[in-house]
């Protein structure tokens, strides 16, 4: 299993492959997501108000999997199960194109072909958004533990888009935690504050 960027979705037809940007590769957001995880992984504590010091590294594909290892208690079925969600997806578009009675023989070959030639690369878009689904619900547990009430963190290199990814995630939980985001403009430049309600 390997994680690696492949860009963002593509769109498959008779003509050709181009791409959905509205769809972005979530390799993009793991570096961000992993570097949060590790930083919030405190377990139970008596500060629950935390101000981050987001560094921006970019982590290597090898160090994202070895801290979703260390973090995800459901890895390895995550990822098992991440061929099967793309092959229901391919096939959702093979149906699609053999079911459409508008098509030329030759229009649906040509389309079937492109399916057919994208296969690998979308398994590995899946791939990507299973590990960062992943990185998601561990950050959910960790705020849960440590009962984090507030994360003031600045927003560039994809950090607010995690957490604010990681608000519908808690809202989904078994134990809600409704959670809110604020942006802020302070001497350092834009800070998110990130306020957390157990319930």
């Amino acid at each position: 299993m390997e994680l690696k960027y492949v860009g963002d979705m593509p769109k498959v037809s008779k003509n050709g492959v181009s791409f959905d940007h509205t769809k972005v590769d979530k390799y993009t957001y793991l570096s961000p997501a992993v570097e949060l995880l590790e930083a919030l992984s405190y377990g139970a504590t008596e500060v629950t108000k935390h101000l981050y010091t987001a560094k921006g590294k970019e982590f290597s594909s090898n160090d994202i999997l070895n801290l979703l290892k260390k973090f995800c208690k459901n890895i390895d079925n995550v990822f098992s199960q991440r061929e099967e969600k793309a092959n229901i997806y391919v096939e959702s578009l093979i149906q699609r194109v053999e079911e459409n009675d508008s098509l030329t023989n030759d229009e649906k070959n040509a389309w079937l072909n492109n399916i057919n030639m994208m296969k690998d690369y979308f398994l590995q878009h899946v791939t990507n958004a299973s590990a960062y689904e992943c990185a998601l619900e561990s950050l959910a547990d960790e705020i849960h533990v440590a009962q984090i009430k507030e994360i003031t963190i600045p927003l560039f290199k994809n950090y607010g888009i995690v957490l604010h990814d990681l608000m519908y995630v808690l809202e989904r939980r078994k134990s809600p935690i409704d959670s809110t985001m604020d942006a802020q403009m302070t001497e350092n430049g834009l800070v998110g504050k990130f306020t957390f309600t157990h319930r």
